[in-house]
């Protein structure tokens, strides 16, 4: 009996960012029992029970399950790339579609192991930079996993799978940027002629590059108002945040013309299928407007505009008296609301928001069949009644009404996540093991 084990050599966290190295190390022994007959103590016997495996390679795979149907164009692509295929790749098809697969590497041919022995092997790969990242989500999910397969003689083909998270990290758009900025490093620097140069690689410059998105600071301020007139402003320091972070942003409720009772913010994350799924005739006529009512919030900084934050994405309210000329609602997709932050605010001049981001979600990113994107949620419950409807009393106290007229509101703020450091990620992986009887 032969067991493999596979453990990653990053034992405190089994993330990895695209472009990013991925090393394993990889275990055969020849597992004794003590139940094995005496006579296997000798040489000879031991040479006669010696276990032999063929071959064993390892690789990197991305797979795809998903719901959406596919093209009749897509079906004939994908039996066109399953002629001449090998055994092993039938093998790792069964998780799922394999739509990232790198080069298998060979770790050994041939391999004999007598009792008890135990030969240990290195693999590393590169997480390719054009994969989409780990994702689990209503109606797609993408898993990596890294494939250890071995074959005895004439028996079938034995895999290990070793599961890691991916994390995205955005490619420069603009290259001919590198040269001007690593010019500009070497002569900014104290110029040293012992040292060695270090070339620069991509990911390095990636990182950098996030590192500066994240950290700038560009305060937008969002006017909020209703039909009835002013409810306040809402400032949002940057639009831009990593996993881990938190979403800061202020309120001011001062020279308001209606009373903000309470509010609450949700991060929701929205999984869009770009694929148009076929809908019944009989489904377009029962079919009625699913997007969220928005109130009418007007942007008075233009900045908004370059970083994402646009006014197509503000809606106006059928609640608030615009539902003249409405157009038709954008589609919201999946919703699922991962942080909440609820506030009681009556009678509040200003106070601040904060939704923390979790290290466990997955960063903004788009591919060929799904667009996840986040987003602030606002609910705003209103009401015209000023400081409760009566005069603030000389003596005594300010008792609230039994009831009061409200409104409620609500309001999409799109944001963008991006990946964080993964060795900032507390995430300790195991060891996965397989018995080859």
């Amino acid at each position: 009996m032969i067991e493999i084990k596979a453990k990653l050599v990053r034992a405190d966290s089994a993330i990895y960012a695209t472009g990013e190295r991925v090393e394993c190390l990889i275990e055969f022994t020849h597992k004794v029992f003590q139940d094995e007959p005496a006579r296997s103590q000798s040489r000879n016997a031991n040479e006669a029970s010696q276990e032999n495996l063929a071959w064993a390679s390892a690789q990197l795979h991305c797979y795809r399950k998903t719901s959406y149907s596919t093209s009749t164009g897509d079906k004939t692509a994908e039996l066109a790339e399953m002629i001449g295929r090998t055994a092993l790749d039938a093998v790792t098809q069964a998780p799922g579609e394999v739509i990232v697969a790198t080069k298998p590497k060979i770790l050994f041919c041939d391999l004999r192991l007598l009792p008890g022995e135990t030969k240990m092997y290195f693999f590393n790969e590169f997480v390719p930079r054009d994969g989409p990242p780990t994702y689990r989500g209503h109606n797609i999910r993408y898993f990596y996993k890294i494939t250890i397969a071995t074959q005895r003689v004439k028996s079938k083909v034995q895999t290990l799978a070793v599961p890691i998270r991916v994390l995205p990290i955005p490619i420069i758009s603009r290259p001919d940027e590198l040269p001007v900025t690593v010019e500009t490093n070497e002569e900014l620097a104290p110029t040293n002629p012992f040292l060695e140069k270090r070339e620069i690689s991509e990911l390095e410059i990636s990182w950098h590059h996030l590192k500066n998105v994240t950290a700038r600071r560009a305060p937008k301020f969002y006017r909020i108002s209703n039909k009835r007139g002013f409810v306040g402003r809402f400032c949002l320091f940057k639009p831009a945040y990593k996993l881990g972070e938190d979403i800061v942003g202020s309120l001011d409720f001062g020279q308001c013309q209606v009373r903000c009772v309470q509010f609450s913010v949700k991060l929701q994350q929205q999984e869009l299928s770009i694929r148009p799924q076929p809908v019944q005739n009989h489904q377009l006529q029962s079919q009625t407007p699913t997007g969220d009512d928005v109130s009418s919030i007007n942007s008075f900084d233009m900045a908004s505009i370059a970083s994402g934050v646009v006014a197509d994405n503000l809606h106006k309210s059928a609640t608030s008296g615009s539902s003249r000329d409405k157009e038709a609602p954008e589609p919201t997709g999946k919703l699922s609301t991962i942080s909440t932050s609820h506030q009681v605010c009556y009678a509040t001049l200003q106070t601040q928001v904060v939704v923390p981001i979790p290290l466990h979600v997955t960063p903004t990113f788009r591919t060929d069949l799904v667009d996840v994107r986040w987003r602030l949620h606002f609910e705003f419950v209103t009401t015209t009644l000023m400081d409760f409807g009566i005069p603030n009393p000389e003596f005594g106290e300010l008792k609230a009404p039994a009831q009061m007229p409200v409104e409620t509101m609500v309001w999409n703020l799109p944001v963008t996540i991006y990946a964080a450091n993964p060795l900032q990620i507390y995430a300790p992986n195991q060891t996965f093991n397989l018995l080859i009887k």
